[in-house]
């Protein structure tokens, strides 16, 4: 298989995130993922823009969320950027501590750690890259 290379731009709304299913499932269908890599890139991907939308571009409608997920026989690398401020990954609390168990916030980014392959943040925490094995 050869690396395919997937796309989605979204404006920085709660309706706009609802897009990600379908886009998951293209992805799915054209690259015949398996049942468990689609439903962690669904997860990973619903988490990743729901943080952009909300964290970084603080629901903004004129801010974008540009998604894009290389998809090659082994890997699937996603990488979802915002145009906010960016931040410091280290400042997040740890969600299953105690003191932070009712907070609203610090999930999303515990989950993609804990379930992908591997997570970078990059310029200066407005982009964020985590992959999956196949």
């Amino acid at each position: 298989m050869s690396k395919q290379i997937f796309r989605l731009s979204l404006n920085s709304t709660y309706e706009e995130s609802e897009k990600v299913p379908d886009f998951v499932t293209e992805i799915q269908e054209k690259s015949q993922l398996e049942e468990d890599a689609t439903g962690n890139l669904m997860l990973l991907l619903s988490e990743a823009v729901t943080n952009a939308i909300v964290h970084g571009n603080k629901l903004d409608e004129s801010k974008k969320v540009e998604v894009e997920v290389h998809v090659n026989s082994e890997k699937i690398i996603s990488t979802v950027k915002d145009q906010g401020k960016g931040f410091n990954p280290k400042t997040t609390k740890n969600p299953l501590k105690e003191e932070n168990l009712l907070r609203d916030s610090g999930r999303g980014i515990f989950l993609i750690r804990e379930i992908s392959d591997s997570m970078d943040y990059l310029e200066d925490g407005t982009k964020i890259r985590f992959s999956l094995s196949r």
